[in-house]
């Protein structure tokens, strides 16, 4: 019956919970069968030699498979060693008390072998002309070959070499050793330790990049925290600055913004009026200079009146140099007087400039707001995540406590049955065991009770401060109603007294 409980705890606690040895088996399982699957491919049969089209057919059953195993390059039948030796050499090993039979017999099979050998050489004379074809080299692979890059050359060098290699051993695996076929699977596998490491070394170098840009992220987010926080109380330095601000100032402003609309108005027709009238004088100059060359003349040659006396024409352009020039210098005036203004001008919308209007604090307080929230929504997270923490430890504590306990009970179950006397230490020791769980539980029941308490003691003042910030949005809707009421009754009073 223990045994049956243990078992069935030990399944239970498989369903949820793992080993560390377990845990290692599944990450390691996957790259296993991995590295057999690359082994498998890596040694797999490969066929190296064909037969030539135009080479005979072969008609029994035995020769075909003698071909086929010779395309893969296996041989079937005697072996090499047996192959290389001579005749003398076997007749030389034979016992000298051998019978004369026995030495028929094995002259017999010493010619068999020797057919044997005869039909493997032709098959292979007929598979090795093909291959031969396949490794001849023309002039332009050879020029394609020295146009790569050393790099390229020394690679494709080490697989020849290799690939030669592993021919060779296939050519011949009687010849090789169980060390050497070792050998060369520990060479295989240090290439694959050598690429796996390279690219470890590029995952290291990629998570280096990565954990500099979440360090360069992390410090961006602190300088928009404290920028945030610059806004903040430069935002409330606005607010009252903004409480403090004199409507007759900006009522002030208002008026010398029109005051520049209107000058720079009289400004421009006052030069289309100047542009006007000086076209008009020029045209009256040049009527009276065309009127005033042949009148002369005549008056010369015929009356011979002095030509420097003054005339009538002479003095209106004279009177008219001068009311130029006087114009000329009131548009002067009037420039100096409107660049005043506008500098005036200029200073003031620098200073309104600086203060916010009410929309943008308006958009302020509601970007704020709603930072202010996408925090508190991530905080409550957060604080929810460590809550569920803390529990699911508790949780494992409590269980891990039970499953000693339950272990405990069944180690020393079977010795407390043994005898009266320990039986009843066995029922003493489980009754205290219950009467600490019980305390335990109590504890608990305890600390719920006041936690409880705590949180209805923490909903009442919730409650309150939601009441108290509705009295607070209530009062400042009334206080802006009131302030409405009062621009518009000074709008009145100014419309009246002007």
């Amino acid at each position: 019956m223990g045994d049956y409980i243990r078992a069935y705890s030990v399944s239970q606690f498989q369903k949820t919970y793992s080993l560390p040895e377990d845990d290692d088996f599944s990450k390691r399982k996957e790259k296993a069968i991995k590295t057999v699957i690359d082994l498998s491919d890596a040694y797999k049969p490969r066929r190296k030699y064909k037969r030539q089209q135009g080479a005979e057919e072969l008609l029994d059953e035995e020769s075909r498979v003698h071909a086929t195993l010779l395309e893969y390059g296996r041989r079937y039948g005697f072996s090499r060693q047996n192959k290389t030796e001579t005749a003398e050499d076997k007749k030389a090993a034979l016992p000298m008390g051998l019978s004369a039979a026995e030495k028929a017999d094995a002259h017999e099979e010493e010619e068999l072998q020797a057919a044997e050998e005869q039909r493997i050489q032709s098959l292979m004379t007929k598979m090795m002309a093909m291959a031969n074809e396949e490794s001849r080299l023309t002039a332009s692979s050879v020029g394609q070959i020295v146009g790569l890059c050393s790099a390229e050359i020394k690679q494709i060098v080490s697989e020849y070499a290799e690939k030669q290699s592993e021919l060779s051993a296939e050519e011949s695996p009687e010849k090789l050793g169980t060390s050497q076929l070792h050998r060369r699977k520990v060479i295989s596998l240090n290439k694959q330790i050598l690429q796996k490491t390279k690219q470890l070394e590029e995952l290291q170098a990629s998570r280096t990049n990565l954990q500099a840009k979440y360090e360069e992220k992390k410090k961006t987010l602190t300088e928009l925290k404290s920028y945030s926080e610059k806004l903040d109380q430069e935002q409330a330095a606005l607010e009252k600055i903004e409480a403090k601000a004199d409507p007759s100032i900006l009522e002030n402003l208002r008026a010398l913004v029109a005051m520049n609309e209107n000058l720079k108005s009289q400004e421009q027709e006052f030069k289309a009026h100047c542009r006007e009238e000086m076209a008009r004088l020029q045209q009256e100059i040049e009527s009276l200079k065309a009127k005033r060359a042949p009148d002369g003349g005549e008056k010369d040659l015929s009356g011979g009146e002095p030509q420097g006396a003054p005339t009538p024409v002479m003095t209106h352009h004279e009177d008219l140099d001068r009311r130029y020039n006087m114009e000329k210098e009131k548009l002067y005036k009037i420039r100096l007087l409107q660049a005043r203004r506008n500098r005036e001008i200029a200073i003031l919308h620098r200073k309104i400039d600086e203060v916010p209007s009410r929309a943008e604090l308006i958009q302020y307080q509601k970007r704020f707001i709603e930072l202010y929230r996408q925090i508190s929504a991530v905080h409550k997270e957060t604080k929810q995540f460590f809550t569920l923490y803390n529990t699911l430890d508790d949780k494992k504590v409590y269980l891990e406590k039970e499953i000693s306990l339950l272990n405990s009970i069944h180690e020393n179950f079977s010795q407390a049955m043994a005898s009266p006397a320990a039986r009843d230490q066995f029922l003493r020791q489980m009754e205290q065991i219950v009467e600490g769980i019980k305390q335990s539980r109590m504890k608990m029941e305890k600390k719920k009770q006041e936690n409880k308490m705590r949180r209805d003691q923490l909903n009442d003042q919730y409650l309150e401060l939601l009441e108290k910030q509705r009295l607070y949005f209530k009062t400042v809707k009334e206080f802006k109603e009131e302030g409405r009421k009062n621009e518009v009754l000074l709008s009145k009073v100014k419309a009246k007294a002007s």
